[in-house]
């Protein structure tokens, strides 16, 4: 029954259920929390009665229904994790970190061994992988067990690879609903947040990667899920670089200790977006035109990388690919989205150089890696572009150890404070870098 190790699952969730009730602990559904609220212990949301009563008279809870359907007539099953046993753990990595890789690496390791959580906050293509690499190593050789987890599918399919590569004998475990392979229990395990819902004081280190990212940042629910993931005693481990307001109170108020790596790891400044005004960009593309600015930009960057152009809309993205065909009839070229049955074959042709232009909705800002691209943000003064989005799009640029000189472009029609904010936040980080001597050049 190793299945049920450190996990709250229904009868219908488990592999083998024969020796169930002998075997495991049972665990409530839901909690009455007043006379007309109940309270699932799932997602920790709470209902008024009323709104979720079936014709059963059980309860159920709407909130994480996606993940199958939970109600009082149910029962989670659940075994705590066994004892600690050490042991020795293969580890594979043969890479250097820089100094500022190495210090956060360092105190990563002490608030481990400390069991305290720690936001670490390094600027995007920091390399924030490699700097896990040692913790994760003393964590599973002290017999711990290590969870990675992140919002988005594609981040966890990036890290899946490169995390199993370094421990491979680990058996280690990739974990999302779209997953064909069924549950087993592992030491490491990579998954989406989604997921740690159906966890229960399982994990002595969870690492949250991209934590201010949609749908996770802001959501009660997968917040819950979280804290109900991880051991009374153990470390949590946050993973950003756009810091929430609330994990930026918390590290002010010493509630939570804070690692900065405000460089790459290749020496050089972050690109600082440069501004363009893009002349009512939103009806000429409903229109069927792809602005002038818009495509002098593309040819100057394209001679010397290729371009990932983000849209602020699926919509808007169709109608502009139509258009921007017709202007580089001779240009390999691709559009991709969140709902795009390709999605992953697009990205992967990018990256193997069969597209020179990429145009994505937001499903690229973060998680993804292309060598020598620049980047176009069309309609950068739309809402969907909040700051955390822009400064993780313009990260997309110059993340590798060979410079391509690529650039990062802000179109629009009016400049907003996200923008602003955006372009602040990165000359911030390059100022800092400079002070500690973490970077090259000015």
């Amino acid at each position: 029954m190793q299945e049920l190790w450190g996990r709250k699952v229904l009868k219908k969730e488990i592999n083998q259920s024969e020796q169930l009730e002998i075997a495991s602990l049972t665990l409530p559904t839901m909690k009455e929390l007043a006379e007309n609220k109940i309270q699932c212990l799932r997602c920790g949301q709470i209902q008024l009665k009323f709104t979720v009563q079936l014709v059963n008279q059980c309860y159920y809870c709407p909130e994480c229904i996606q993940l199958g359907r939970v109600d009082t007539g149910q029962q989670f099953y659940h075994l705590p994790e066994p004892d600690l046993v050490k042991r020795k753990v293969s580890f594979a990595w043969e890479g250097q970190l820089t100094i500022g890789q190495q210090q956060v690496s360092d105190e990563l390791v002490a608030s481990v061994k400390k069991a305290e959580s720690r936001m670490i906050w390094a600027v995007t293509g920091a390399g924030k992988t490699e700097m896990l690499f040692k913790s994760i190593h003393y964590s599973l050789e002290c017999g711990y067990r290590v969870g990675v987890a992140s919002p988005r599918v594609d981040v966890c399919l990036e890290l899946f690879p490169r995390i199993q590569a370094v421990f491979p004998d680990e058996g280690a475990l990739l974990l999302h609903g779209k997953m064909e392979e069924c549950y087993r229990y592992t030491k490491l395990l990579i998954c989406t947040t989604h997921q740690l819902l159906r966890f229960y004081q399982a994990f002595d280190v969870l690492i949250i990667d991209e934590v201010d990212a949609f749908p996770f940042v802001d959501n009660p629910l997968l917040q819950y899920g979280v804290k109900q993931a991880v051991k009374p005693k153990s470390s949590l481990i946050y993973l950003t670089a756009t810091p929430t307001e609330e994990l930026t109170k918390k590290t002010d108020r010493n509630e939570l200790e804070a690692s900065i790596l405000p460089a790459r790891y290749h020496r050089r400044v972050l690109p600082v977006p440069k501004m363009k005004w893009c002349h009512r960009w939103h009806e000429k593309i409903k229109q069927g035109i792809s602005p002038k600015s818009f495509e002098n930009t593309i040819r100057t960057l394209i001679s010397k990388n290729d371009v990932l152009v983000f849209c602020p809309t699926i919509t808007l993205m169709d109608q502009l690919g139509k258009a921007v065909e017709k202007s580089f009839p001779e240009t390999p070229l691709a559009s991709v989205h969140s709902q795009d049955s390709q999605r992953l074959e697009k990205v992967l042709k990018m990256r193997n150089k069969e597209y020179r232009i990429l145009m994505t909705s937001t499903i690229l800002e973060r998680g993804v890696t292309f060598d020598g691209v620049s980047v176009i943000v069309l309609g950068a003064n739309h809402t969907v572009f909040a700051t955390s989005a822009l400064v993780q799009i313009a990260g997309r640029v110059d993340r590798r150890k060979d410079y391509t000189a690529g650039e990062v472009w802000f179109l629009h029609d009016g400049c907003t404070k996200a923008m602003k904010e955006a372009v602040k936040q990165i000359k911030k980080m390059n100022t800092l870098g400079l002070e500690r001597g973490l970077i090259d050049e000015v």
